[in-house]
């Protein structure tokens, strides 16, 4: 399942298997280079260097190095939410409180896919920093806050839908910021920010 918004950054999206690969690879170079040089400081011109690569075949596919950006936000975006999707498909037959016992499962599980994909970090500070690439996140957010409430709302009936809408909005932009700390908190061991952040999950989204 993909992200809302169509991808409007890809000048042209490769279709057969050496295109795809190609496309990959500028991205896998592009994750790695960001986690080393920032995101001032990333350019076309490196990404292609460090691929071996000359800019014509970048071109081919990104018009600038914010388009090339938003592929790695949408990228990653995707990853994370199909694990959510995966969680609650699992979960969600059995009901509220198995939804509630799986939680810290759930933040394992996104954590896992961030510290997989190159420059991971540096992406999401992208998709916080950068305006042009701020809809990436909210569209992403919000596609992920629409399929729990699908599954909560049934489990909930007394509760409106703008209520725990709002909710589950609130509780997913927790869920990712505290994936980010995993990363950037070095005062809190991991164990015990996941068992918090899920017990403060667990709260967010109960009448």
């Amino acid at each position: 399942m993909k992200t809302a918004r169509a991808d409007a950054s890809l000048k042209r999206a490769p279709r057969q298997e050496r295109a795809h690969a190609t496309y990959e690879r500028l991205l896998e170079v592009a994750g790695e280079l960001l986690g080393e040089v920032g995101i001032e400081r990333i350019s076309t011109n490196l990404i292609c260097a460090r691929a071996g690569m000359t800019p014509p075949a970048l071109y081919r596919y990104f018009k600038d190095k914010y388009a090339v950006l938003e592929a790695l936000g949408r990228r990653l975006m995707d990853r994370q939410n199909q694990v959510l999707f995966e969680w609650l498909d699992r979960h969600g037959p059995n009901g509220a409180q198995a939804l509630s016992d799986a939680t810290e499962e759930l933040m394992r599980a996104t954590a896992d896919v961030t510290a997989s994909e190159p420059g991971a970090v540096w992406t999401l500070r992208a998709l916080r920093a950068v305006p042009q690439l701020a809809h990436v996140r909210i569209d992403s957010h919000r596609l992920v806050t629409q399929r729990m409430v699908e599954v909560y709302g049934p489990l909930f009936p007394d509760l409106d839908t703008a209520t725990l809408w709002r909710r589950v909005r609130i509780a997913v932009e927790f869920g990712f910021a505290a994936d980010e700390m995993l990363n950037e908190e070095d005062r809190i061991d991991r164990d015990d920010l996941f068992r918090d952040a899920a017990a403060v999950l667990r709260h967010a989204i109960l009448p």
